[in-house]
């Protein structure tokens, strides 16, 4: 095998190989007269297939399958001879092996992965956000869990915010109906979050029976095309008027969120520490989005385009295998690459810098480190055990857990560079329920 590599660009290569056509040849006649010897012809029995007939109907497909061997081989070894690391799929071309004379020769054109010099951290400001997790907080959220379990009362008077309304409407834009509960009466919480504050509005005050009629004008920046700029005419019914009951804060209630005794206090330091696992996994998270953004931001890159086309399509059947699970036609929605082409273009990037950098300074995830993952991730369940087996029991299963620690090691290691301050926050910016 004779091979000669050319540099086209920075990052392109054109690799030209030329195979002697004797062995290839020899390799392709062995094969056919292994095949003669099996190969069931109608009227002949097996065995006794003229050597002619075989090669004349697998002739083809043995020398494709015989050349397509010797190609991927010898690619693989003249990358490997040539100490080139391969990035993306190769595109190769050549003449018909039937028009060789002693060799017969493909070029095989390919990107290489960039020389990754990583960038100078010590500028880099990361703010690691601090806060503590207090009754007030604690108090907020039994209040959730109560408006969860919450009961609704019927009332005679008129509707408030808070209180749940059976309704029955109809919408109009320009005299034509654009939405209609058919008939049937749905239930709303008045004031709700992520209501139509207006919509709501217009029903606070209303009776059980009565019927009200108002418009609303969406403006032009609304999110749904079809309300954008418009106005819509609701025609509201309300059948009914229900306040909302709250469960008391006791041991009933402790007993229902898991505490066996109803401890009261003990349902408090439950969930004090199910609060603080959140905001542990949350500045978790913040930070290490920081990290990722000043990597980007110190480390300089070309990228193979190859890497980027081939994450263009990833994010493309991510896409569609969503809307397909949200039930949305895949066939009426246009999705075109270039709506990918920024997206993949960071994540192929700090994919390239997340890989150099754990190499470089051996950051790979140790098996305690995916053993306390692993465990973090079981506390969820009732059976944390029967996860902890569940993970173990396939390799695979463990990538999930591996890359994360891995991870957790890449930000640990930035952090010990980077200029680190500290920020209080509140629990709800911490969560980002306030801009």
């Amino acid at each position: 095998m004779q091979a000669t590599v050319e540099t086209l660009s920075t990052l392109e290569r054109r690799m030209t190989v030329a195979l002697p056509i004797k062995p290839l040849e020899e390799e392709i006649g062995q094969r056919l007269n292994k095949l003669a010897r099996t190969v069931k012809m109608a009227g002949f029995r097996p065995g006794k297939v003229p050597l002619s007939m075989v090669q004349k109907n697998y002739g083809p497909q043995v020398r494709d399958e015989v050349f397509s061997n010797a190609v991927e081989k010898s690619f693989t070894d003249a990358v490997n001879d040539n100490k080139l690391r391969v990035a993306g799929y190769p595109s190769i071309e050549h003449k018909p092996m039937a028009e060789a004379a002693d060799s017969v020769e493909y070029v095989a054109t390919f990107e290489v992965f960039p020389d990754i010099v990583l960038g100078d951290l010590s500028a880099a400001s990361i703010e690691r956000p601090a806060l503590e997790v207090s009754d007030a907080e604690i108090d907020k959220t039994i209040e959730v869990l109560r408006r969860q379990r919450a009961s609704f009362v019927p009332v005679e008077r008129a509707a408030q915010k808070g209180d749940r309304v059976s309704v029955v409407f109809r919408a109009e834009i320009d005299g034509q109906e654009v939405e209609s509960t058919q008939g049937r009466s749905i239930d709303l919480i008045l004031g709700e979050d992520g209501r139509i504050a207006e919509f709501d509005d217009n029903l606070v005050g209303v009776t059980a029976g009565a019927t009200k009629k108002f418009d609303i004008s969406y403006g032009e920046d609304n999110p749904n095309p079809q309300l954008a700029g418009k106005t819509v005419v609701y025609e509201v019914t309300v059948n009914g008027v229900a306040e909302i009951k709250l469960p008391e804060v006791d041991a009933a209630f402790a007993i229902g969120l898991g505490v066996e005794d109803g401890d009261v206090a003990k349902m408090r330091a439950d969930i004090k520490d199910s609060l603080l696992q959140e905001v542990s996994k949350r500045v978790r998270q913040l930070l290490k989005e920081q990290v990722f953004e000043a990597l980007l931001k110190a480390t300089t890159l070309e990228l193979p385009r190859s890497l980027i086309a081939m994450e263009i399509n990833r994010l493309m059947q991510a896409v569609r295998a969503d809307l397909e699970r949200r039930g949305t036609d895949v066939s009426q929605v246009n999705l075109e690459p270039a709506m990918f082409d920024e997206q993949a273009k960071r994540n192929v990037n700090l994919r390239l810098i997340l890989a150099e950098l754990v190499n470089k300074n051996e950051l790979h995830a140790k098996p305690e480190q995916v053993r306390a993952m692993v465990d973090e991730f079981s506390k969820s369940f009732e059976q944390p055990e029967q996860v902890v087996s569940w993970y173990y029991a396939d390799p695979q299963r463990l990538d999930e857990p591996v890359g994360l620690a891995t991870e957790e090691n890449v930000v640990a290691w930035v952090l010990e560079r980077a200029s680190v301050t500290e920020k209080a926050v509140t629990f709800d910016e911490l969560m980002g329920k306030k801009a």
